[in-house]
């Protein structure tokens, strides 16, 4: 094969044509990846979404103050009053890696630069990291082919662009990463090369829950293909304590790490430690067994120790003598459980994930996978040829169906499902090759035309979901503007209106100042207004926020009763909508539902508890009189609706009717120079936007301690 031709010989390594073609591969997967994770920046350079604001100032105190003071720090800045113990409730790894990283490959680069290209970074290089784990499982063909779906995964790469400062980046590279030492490690003939990998391996683990609590994802396919490996190894003298080696490495690491503990002691631990006694005492027992009983003995003990776990399971439910995870990671084990709390719902990343977005996200991968599915099936035919081993096969069914299956509990764990496709589409195209070379040898003079169109064919394919359609494909639907840009309204447009507010915050208030706002805002206002925030996106302490919500939805008096109560000296409130085209004589007009709290509405109901008809219309969308009349958060909103309109037939009403739109004025309830239970001390530049422009307006008030409520 002319492949194989040697091109440069040093010492005992000879470099070969096709090891060009792997570092051509990969170099291309690495930078297509980063391009498409980059493309952001065009509407500026900025962390995005809200956590990547704290995640970069607690990486800025390791910076400050070093790792040791930050195991000691409790951040004032957040929860006020009670602060936060950030080593014990944070991603304590991503701000150490990304803290040590810095003083490596900073080079005076800007700390806050530094963290917005920092995911990037992790992301791309992740395609090198899914190569290493799928050339273990399948070959290098079928690594090369993961690398490249990696670098164009749209579920990978919106969890991971430009400015995107969280945890997923760096959780997934840590966690394929240990999964990669794992398999090699046990796949390795060199006993000290294999201890060396599973303690690797073991260390990762836990560094990747620690980045990414969603890591734990890991733990669940690796404990059942733990289960299955008495039965598809023969080596049971290796496996024996191979596998012990690699689990009590990871649980010794993780009893480093506070937040851990629940993982250590709970379900997570469980679902190692007894897969690791089972293969300990199943291979005792099949040892003893005569040759013709030992998989019946094997499978026999199987079910006694699956029953066993479902009794547990089941007793836990009801007594929870084992620590269980946040509703959210039971959630991704038990899609089809569902929460009374609207805290949870409320938030958009933990919205189901429907047919239609598993399509949009996979389309091309799902028939990849199903043929990857097919072809592992066909045993005989993996097992003639020598291609992939049965423990390899057994895992990756397991993680593919697992990590499909997972993926149906909500948006965000979508990327479980595109590492699952990408693991079986890379596996059944590699198959598929290997089996359309070897038939082409025997054909030769068809060998080109074959050739070509088998690649042609899969190009294609490829294409179509990054290309098409223009304005909705892979590519092209990750370019969006940072959040704190646009405020996370429905526009995709970049202002300067939330920068600018903070920055406000920053220079004109008491630096003991505490600032009230909805939690979406916390981490904004404690990092780049540098003051104390109530609450923020932690979500620590719901209680707060319920108050919060009460505080939004109650009457003015109450409402300043509330923020008194909680210490409030200033009080934000986000809107978000579009100015007219035209004007009602010198009246501005303004249509809101663009994103802001006045589309959070909905939500403040629920987490107050409050009944919906009381606040809104029956389109559930449009507030009533009461909500805008009777309400701190309506007279907040500087906004009054002056008729109700149908633009479909023209019709207007001075009254709400069902299909009409509320059209709005500009009205300011409380004036700086007020008496009101508040004073409106700042407004972003965008609240007074031309003709047809969108609005993405920030308010500030004071919160007026000289106000005396009347009945």
């Amino acid at each position: 094969m002319i492949s194989n031709i040697t091109l440069l010989s040093l010492g005992k390594f000879d470099l070969k044509l096709h090891h060009l073609l792997v570092v051509g591969i990969l170099s291309l997967s690495f930078s297509i990846s980063f391009l498409v994770r980059s493309q952001a920046a065009d509407y500026g350079f900025e962390l995005n979404e809200f956590d990547p604001f704290f995640n970069y100032r607690a990486t800025q105190y390791i910076v400050d103050n070093g790792i040791n003071e930050y195991f000691q720090w409790n951040d004032n800045l957040s929860w006020y009053p009670n602060g936060r113990d950030v080593s014990q409730t944070s991603q304590v790894v991503l701000h150490v890696t990304a803290a040590v990283t810095y003083w490596i490959f900073g080079s005076g680069m800007e700390l806050y630069d530094f963290t917005i290209i920092f995911p990037v970074i992790f992301g791309s290089l992740s395609t090198v990291v899914i190569f290493a784990l799928v050339r273990v499982i399948g070959g290098t063909t079928a690594g090369l082919f993961s690398a490249l779906f990696f670098s164009v995964s749209l579920p990978l790469i919106l969890r991971g662009t430009i400015g995107w400062f969280k945890s997923e980046p760096l959780g997934l590279f840590f966690g394929i990463l240990a999964m990669y030492f794992l398999f090699s490690g046990i796949n390795s003939q060199n006993k000290k090369i294999a201890i060396a990998k599973l303690i690797a391996g073991g260390i990762l683990v836990p560094l990747s829950i620690s980045a990414w609590g969603g890591s734990q994802f890991f733990i669940i396919p690796i404990g059942i293909f733990f289960l299955t490996l008495p039965f598809v190894r023969s080596d049971h003298k290796f496996i024996i304590w191979a596998i012990p080696l690699f689990t009590i490495t990871t649980i010794l690491v993780s009893l480093n790490f506070e937040r851990l503990s629940s993982f250590i002691f709970g379900l997570g631990g469980i679902s190692l430690i007894i897969p690791t006694i089972f293969i300990i005492v199943c291979i005792f027992i099949q040892s003893k067994s005569n040759e013709t009983k030992k998989t019946r003995n094997g499978l026999l003990f199987l079910a006694a120790i699956l029953i066993i776990g479902t009794c547990i399971l089941i007793i836990n439910a009801n007594t929870e003598f084992l620590p269980l995870p946040s509703y959210r990671y039971l959630n991704a084990i038990n899609p089809f459980l569902t929460t009374s709390v609207p805290l949870i719902d409320s938030v958009a990343e933990h919205a189901s994930t429907t047919i239609q977005q598993s399509f949009f996200f996979h389309s091309i991968l799902m028939i990849f996978a199903g043929l990857g599915i097919w072809l592992i099936v066909k045993n005989h035919q993996m097992k003639n040829s020598g291609f992939i081993k049965n423990d390899m096969i057994s895992f990756s069914l397991i993680f593919g169906l697992i990590g499909i299956y997972v993926s149906s509990a909500f948006v965000r764990l979508e990327v479980f499902a595109s590492l699952s496709l990408i693991i079986l589409s890379s596996l059944g195209l590699s198959v598929l090759v290997k089996e359309i070379l070897n038939n082409t040898e025997r054909k030769k003079f068809k060998n080109l035309i074959i050739k070509f169109s088998f690649i042609a064919g899969i190009i294609i394919l490829l294409i179509i979901p990054i290309s098409f359609p223009s304005n909705g494909n892979w590519v092209t639907a990750t370019k969006t503007p940072p959040t704190i840009l646009n405020g996370g309204s429905a526009y995709t447009i970049s202002t300067n209106d939330w920068l600018e507010s903070m920055e406000w915050i920053k220079n004109n208030t008491p630096k003991d100042a505490v600032i009230a706002s909805w939690w979406d805002y916390g981490y904004w206002i404690s990092t780049l207004g540098e003051r104390a925030s109530i609450a923020d996106n932690s979500t620590l302490y719901t209680s707060v926020i319920e108050k919060l919500a009460k505080m939004f939805l109650s009457s003015p008096n109450e409402g300043w009763q509330i923020l008194r109560d909680m210490e409030a000296d200033y009080v934000v409130v986000f809107v978000s909508g579009q100015r007219l085209a035209v004007d009602n004589e010198d009246q501005a007009l303004y249509l809101l539902q663009g994103g802001g709290d006045e589309s959070k509405k909905q939500w403040f109901i629920r987490i107050a508890d409050k009944p919906f008809t009381q606040y809104l219309q029956s389109d559930g969308v449009s507030g009533t009189d009461y909500f805008w009349n009777d309400t701190l958060l309506g007279q907040m909103f500087p906004f009054t609706p002056l008729a109700y309109v149908n633009f479909q037939t023209d019709l207007q009403s001075a009254t709400y009717q069902p299909g009409f739109t509320p059209v709005y004025v500009k009205d300011i309830k409380y004036p700086a120079d007020g008496n009101g239970p508040l004073r409106l001390v700042h407004v972003s530049p965008s609240v007074n936007a031309e003709k047809g422009q969108p609005m993405i307006g920030v308010l500030i008030y004071e919160v007026n301690k000289d106000f005396v409520p009347t009945n």
